[in-house]
């Protein structure tokens, strides 16, 4: 697509990314009631920024972590070209916020969320959003999960249900013939109807995050739970680590570009296990999480 963006636009985009993160961080201060969020600003190289913001060991978040970067840079790395090959070795201006939420309370899901901004320069420039969210439960309440998706289709309309099937499709581990979460949106190259328009689109999935996760957050983060839950949260925190690591893009994109490896990981839990052979009793809510809650289904 021809590209219709200048400086001025990834600064809009760049601005309200920015916004977002301090918007989630402010609500998820005050949801964990104790800790805060670590402040960094860093250089990158060519001219951009990177922001991390941490928070570990809190009250009713064991670790967070919300990201803003704004990249400079003369080439795209592999993990962005390789859908794309004719963009290799073009010089690139991205920006993006992404985040992730590893709870305390095993009945308080985990959640992902992304949102990028690419523009790409050479003989015919072009442009792109991209990004989602996404809900990885441990053990899953089902009004949790209508709330979930009902939240995440009005905030993407009409496009909610080739959204969440690319969710579906995206957020699953091959190696184990499972869906990591329950789902919620994916969206790559997207260009629909400019940049405003697009912009705007971009713009309703971010501002709808916080509808979504706070209430299932604030709800369940005082639940009573044992040894048992926690046990298993930690074993199916191993399967979020799989995909982060040897699956998802982000994750090869920020190591590839050169990023600050340490800003790169802060999205892995602080604990996790890999138990082998994880006894699973037929019948049980640990069953029923991987034979009916993680297998894809419309919701609302």
């Amino acid at each position: 697509m021809t590209q219709t963006v200048n400086d001025h636009s990834i600064k809009l985009v760049s601005e309200y990314f920015k916004s977002l993160q301090n918007k989630i961080i402010s609500c998820l201060e005050e949801e964990d009631a104790v800790s805060q969020f670590s402040i960094e600003n860093i250089a990158t190289p060519g001219g951009g920024v990177s922001q991390p913001r941490v928070l570990s060991e809190g009250k009713h978040i064991e670790k967070a972590a919300v990201m803003f970067t704004h990249s400079i840079g003369a080439t795209l790395p592999d993990a962005a070209t390789e859908r794309k090959p004719e963009l290799t070795g073009k010089p690139f201006q991205a920006t993006a916020i992404s985040l992730i939420v590893h709870p305390n309370n095993p009945y308080v899901p985990m959640t992902h969320m992304n949102l990028r901004f690419f523009i790409v320069s050479g003989d015919e420039p072009t442009w792109h959003f991209g990004g989602g969210y996404d809900l990885t439960p441990y053990y899953p309440f089902e009004e949790d999960i209508i709330h979930w998706h009902t939240t995440a289709f009005n905030a993407s309309g009409e496009h909610y249900r080739k959204l969440k099937a690319e969710c579906d499709d995206y957020f699953y581990l091959s190696h184990r013939q499972e869906a990591r979460g329950i789902g919620g949106l994916f969206f790559d190259d997207w260009v629909e109807g400019g940049f405003e328009k697009s912009f705007s689109f971009v713009k309703a999935i971010g501002d709808s995050f916080l509808k979504a996760y706070q209430p299932i957050l604030s709800k369940r983060k005082d639940q009573t739970f044992g040894e048992r839950e926690r046990d298993f949260q930690l074993f199916r925190r191993g399967r979020y680590a799989e995909f982060n690591l040897a699956i998802d893009r982000g994750t090869k994109y920020g190591l590839q570009s050169g990023r600050r490896v340490e800003s790169v990981l802060a999205s892995l839990p602080p604990l996790a296990k890999w138990t082998y052979n994880y006894p699973i009793e037929p019948n049980s809510p640990e069953e029923k999480l991987t034979e009916y809650f993680l297998v894809p289904k419309d919701w609302i």
